[in-house]
């Protein structure tokens, strides 16, 4: 007997027992009103109400964050805290771009899974509107030297040398979405998936306002009301629901709009792109030992999991390889996904995916088959709207997806679903979990 194969025997079950986040605010050209760690409190803070644990309970806190502030070391520890929680119980924060926030599921997942562990918190914050300015490389070099100039005539004379265009800063968040070894930031790198598929700007348009009518729908269904807890600013304002969805979206609105990155005739407008936005969501997983000892009522189980890596130039397309080998290595086709959550980063991203699985050349490259996957129902996919319509902030997309996904899957009396992204960079992740 193979080691793998032992290791499978000796895998115990993983549930999830629930879960909740904030609403997804748009920045607006300024700093928030929640930090990371805020936003992760007040979302784990509802979470933790609604269930009588001891602070000790949780063996584990981990917490996806990309854009850690300074003041915030390990978010992971600092909210875990902040919630209350003992200071026994160990947190520490996790950073794979997108992904983070799934990682940290998977991550919780495979701790118990292995039974390292029975009840772990997972999750991920981000807030977008606070990625810092930055000083340029030649503005900093000034400075050192000011600084190091030990004399009055020596430091005049530096003040001499001062150029105006020292005071410009530069934008974190714009280096943070650059690839540096393609040199391709992640909106190019949707219009390379966009040519490669003959994605035409109409198609994502289209699918930019179903996703806005979408989550349009979800909000005034009450469709979130479980899953997403209100945020309280400290000058008293309260944000109850994503603020970024357009419910008077049309495509005759979005031809409009210019394309971004690839005038004239790009694909990707700010109109079917994924906005910028600050939220956070947790997750709590759990062993049977867990649920049983805290009396817990788990929604969903994860059965599987797959990360993958491709070409950072189309990065899009990483949902399709993930995906695509969980689905075959759990025997399944398209038709047995119940449900789909793949995170929105671009229309023409997305769109890509769902085109790549139904390439002849694509599947013979990445599954070696000479057979398709075929035709994804769209129907079953983001059946509530995505990260066009509510933002990717993007530590916490990953965990909103899978949150989500449970979710929906209950509300449906559904059985099982894929949760799926691409990573910045060239990677991609996916998760299978089914109802319980």
């Amino acid at each position: 007997m193979s080691p793998t194969t032992k290791a499978a025997e000796r895998a115990r079950p993983v549930y999830l027992v629930d879960g909740a986040r904030t609403p997804f605010i748009k920045a607006r050209g300024k700093p928030g009103p929640f930090s990371p760690v805020d936003l992760a409190v007040q979302s784990g803070r509802a979470l933790l109400q609604r269930h009588a644990l001891p602070s000790n309970a949780f063996d584990q806190v981990i917490l996806g964050c990309v854009n850690v502030i300074a003041s915030e070391m390990n978010p992971a520890r600092i909210a875990a805290l902040r919630l209350g929680l003992s200071e026994t119980t160990p947190a520490f924060t996790m950073q794979i771009n997108c992904g983070s926030g799934m990682q940290s599921i998977d991550t919780a997942y495979r701790y118990i899974r292995e039974g390292r562990q029975d009840l772990v918190l997972a999750g991920g914050t981000e807030a977008l509107s606070h990625a810092p300015l930055m000083l340029t490389p030649h503005a900093t070099q000034w400075l050192a030297e000011f600084g190091l100039a030990r004399s009055l005539p020596a430091k005049l004379k530096q003040l001499a040398s001062f150029k105006t265009g020292y005071l410009k800063p530069v934008l974190s968040l714009k280096l943070g979405l650059t690839d540096p070894v393609v040199e391709l930031n992640m909106g190019q790198t949707a219009e390379v998936v966009a040519n490669l598929f003959n994605i035409s700007r109409q198609e994502a348009d289209e699918y930019a306002v179903a996703s806005h009518l979408r989550l349009h729908r979800a909000q005034e269904e009450g469709w979130l009301n479980n899953e997403v807890v209100p945020l309280f600013a400290p000058d008293g304002s309260v944000f109850s629901e994503d603020d970024g969805v357009r419910p008077d979206s049309a495509v005759e609105k979005l031809a409009k709009l210019r394309p971004v990155f690839e005038r004239p005739y790009g694909k990707v407008t700010a109109g079917n792109s994924s906005q910028i936005t600050d939220g956070a969501s947790w997750l709590m997983l759990a062993s049977e030992e867990a649920l049983e000892k805290h009396q817990l009522t788990p929604i969903a189980q994860i059965k599987d999991s797959e990360w993958s890596g491709l070409e950072p130039e189309i990065m899009g397309l990483g949902p399709a390889v993930s995906a695509g080998r969980l689905a075959l290595r759990n025997k399944m086709t398209l038709d047995d996904i119940d449900l789909l959550e793949l995170n929105e980063a671009f229309a023409a991203q997305v769109l890509g995916c769902l085109k790549a699985w139904n390439d002849p050349d694509f599947c013979q490259a990445v599954f070696n088959s000479d057979q398709v996957l075929g035709q994804f129902d769209t129907d079953k996919l983001n059946i509530d709207g995505g990260a066009i319509s509510m933002g990717h902030p993007v530590g916490t997309s990953g965990n909103r997806i899978v949150l989500h996904l449970m979710n929906a899957l209950k509300r449906n009396n559904l059985k099982r679903g894929i949760a799926t992204q691409c990573i910045g960079g060239g990677q991609a992740g996916a998760m299978l979990i089914e109802l319980v």
